[in-house]
């Protein structure tokens, strides 16, 4: 008689397995898309709407970085193509693909940054300062001594 549930349990174990080699192939492949998408498909479909908006939302005086490395302002915007002035000389205007711009400065942003480097920097040279005068007071008590 044990034998008999032993022999019964042993057929729907092999039963199980035998639904899982079938099914369990299928549940492993779609798994691995499922992967895929979320590690490779989803992450350059973000990237690709963050350049469609910025690229959307360039504005005349616009300070871009170009593909190639270059920082300018943008002086007139067409349907595919902008122009780009670069440097001090007003006579340096590049017509670019938009696809060529890899980055966007609004002004006001600029002017945030720019004032955030300059507070920054302010900071590290009150630091160096403070640093400076202890190393000095330290030097005039051992002098002192």
């Amino acid at each position: 008689m044990n034998f008999g549930l032993l022999l019964e349990a042993t057929e729907q174990a092999s039963g199980l397995s035998g639904i899982f080699s079938r099914y369990g192939m299928i549940i492993m492949i779609v798994g691995l898309f499922v992967l895929m998408y979320f590690f490779m498909i989803r992450p350059s479909n973000k990237e690709n709407k963050r350049k469609n908006d910025m690229l959307a939302n360039m504005a005349v005086g616009d300070t871009v970085l170009t593909s190639s490395g270059f920082y300018g302002v943008i002086i007139d915007i067409g349907e595919d193509v902008v122009i780009v002035e670069f440097g001090s000389n007003k006579n340096c205007r590049i017509p670019m693909q938009k696809s060529a711009i890899t980055s966007v400065e609004k002004p006001e942003d600029a002017e945030a940054n720019a004032k955030a480097a300059q507070e920054r920097k302010e900071a590290q040279a009150a630091k160096e300062e403070a640093k400076r005068k202890k190393k000095e007071e330290k030097e005039a008590k051992k002098a002192n001594k």
